[in-house]
């Protein structure tokens, strides 16, 4: 009795290993959501008129490129008048000779002193005379550095008044016309950049351990007839983790010279993590 107990315990694990099957490793394999590396809404910090649009949707743009331009004008005028202004060293240098003659003056006075020539009053008034050129020198100073700032005031203002492409990338979206009125920080042009594009990867917490800034990644795109495959990098590693998911935010960048839309629904594979998965070993 006790013999066929043995025997049928033995079998029992036999089999259990068949079902169960070896443990096999491979290469951690996640699925994510292609997005731009870049999506910004463009803005004028000034209302105003729109004088021109100089893009349109699906535009290729370069980083410092004007996108849009309000009127301006009245703005560009007063700033010329204030560019005249702040470069006019007229006053100083009358003020700067005046003053040179006012102390030749004083010498020739306080020389004049030692012979009695003149009186110690009218050394004096001398003295009160170079005094005030030189408070005259420093109001012709300040003037024009008050006419500088208010030129490069000025300018700035103009400088709000223009919309610069800030990164190189593909307009998708234009919200106002020329001639069409815009209140300040409303929308008026949409950038995105799509080479390289992003991936928000939701890597569980074991494996997320595992990884560092700047190890590959290798993004499959859906492709037809076959799928296509380009080496990417993680670019950043979030310090906070999904309670509710038990995983990690890990960002991944990955070349875009195709030129694929964003939005796509992609499968990231991370050579250098491992996973472990039980091989199913029963018959069919």
């Amino acid at each position: 009795m006790l013999a066929k107990f043995i025997l049928s315990l033995f079998l029992i694990m036999i089999s259990a290993l068949v079902v169960v099957g070896p443990t096999v490793s491979h290469a951690l394999e996640i699925q994510a959501v292609t997005m731009p590396s870049a999506e910004i809404t463009l803005s004028f910090v000034v209302s105003g008129k729109i004088a021109d649009i100089l893009i349109k949707e699906g535009d290729i743009v370069e980083k410092g490129v004007l996108l849009a331009a309000l009127h301006d004008d009245p703005e560009r005028i007063q700033t010329e008048q204030l560019k005249v202004q702040a470069t006019d060293k007229t006053r100083i240098l009358s003020a700067k000779a005046e003053l040179a003659q006012k102390m030749v003056d004083l010498e020739k006075f306080e020389a004049a002193r030692q012979k009695g020539a003149v009186s110690e009053w009218e050394v004096a008034q001398m003295k009160l005379s170079v005094r005030m050129a030189k408070l005259a020198l420093q109001a012709a100073t300040i003037e024009r550095e008050q006419f500088q700032r208010q030129y490069s005031q000025a300018i700035q203002q103009l400088e709000r008044m223009r919309i610069v492409s800030p990164i190189p990338g593909r307009v998708e979206k234009v919200y106002v016309e020329a001639g069409e009125g815009v209140e300040k920080l409303g929308p008026v042009v949409e950038l995105v950049r799509t080479d390289p594009l992003w991936l928000d990867v939701p890597v569980p917490l074991p494996q997320a351990k595992q990884m560092a800034v700047g190890q590959r990644a290798v993004v499959l795109f859906p492709g037809n007839p076959t799928a296509t495959t380009a080496d990417g990098r993680i670019v950043y590693i979030s310090s906070v983790a999904d309670a509710a998911s038990d995983t990690l935010r890990v960002r991944v960048e990955v070349g875009n010279p195709s030129d694929r839309p964003a939005g796509e629904r992609v499968t990231v594979d991370f050579p250098q993590i491992r996973t472990s998965k039980v091989a199913d070993s029963s018959p069919n």
